[in-house]
């Protein structure tokens, strides 16, 4: 029944004053039942938190083996989202619309170089 109760949870920051109503019409029982609920999830959240920190060890220890390091992630995790990013339709459609402006531009520029050049040739 524990996991299972819809009644609401107050979230940090939330009026406490609000809930104590609620506290008042639980029974003794009820309230006990809570309180052991409570300390069996803060266990599990203790138990929780040992495991992690004991797999980030495991995992920093492997890295040290491999010889990877923090750089060499880093440079991996950019190269992957590059690739990501360069695999999307979006970036081909934007990369393709300014290679067509890119090449319109340049004939813009080289018209308008020839035309100063056939202008200075006159003078």
């Amino acid at each position: 029944q524990g996991l299972l109760r819809t009644d609401p949870v107050p979230e940090e920051g939330e009026d406490v004053a609000a809930t104590i109503g609620a506290t008042e019409t639980l029974s003794e029982e009820e309230q006990e039942e809570l309180r052991r609920e409570l300390a069996k999830v803060e266990e599990e959240i203790q138990t929780l938190s040992q495991v992690l920190a004991a797999k980030e060890k495991h995992l920093a220890e492997i890295k040290r083996k491999l010889g990877i390091n923090s750089l060499q992630e880093l440079k991996q995790n950019i190269a992957k989202g590059w690739q990501d990013v360069t695999a999307t339709s979006a970036y081909k459609k934007t990369s393709e619309t300014l290679s067509q402006a890119g090449q319109k531009a340049s004939a813009a520029f080289s018209s308008v170089g020839s035309v100063i050049t056939k202008k200075l040739e006159d003078v």
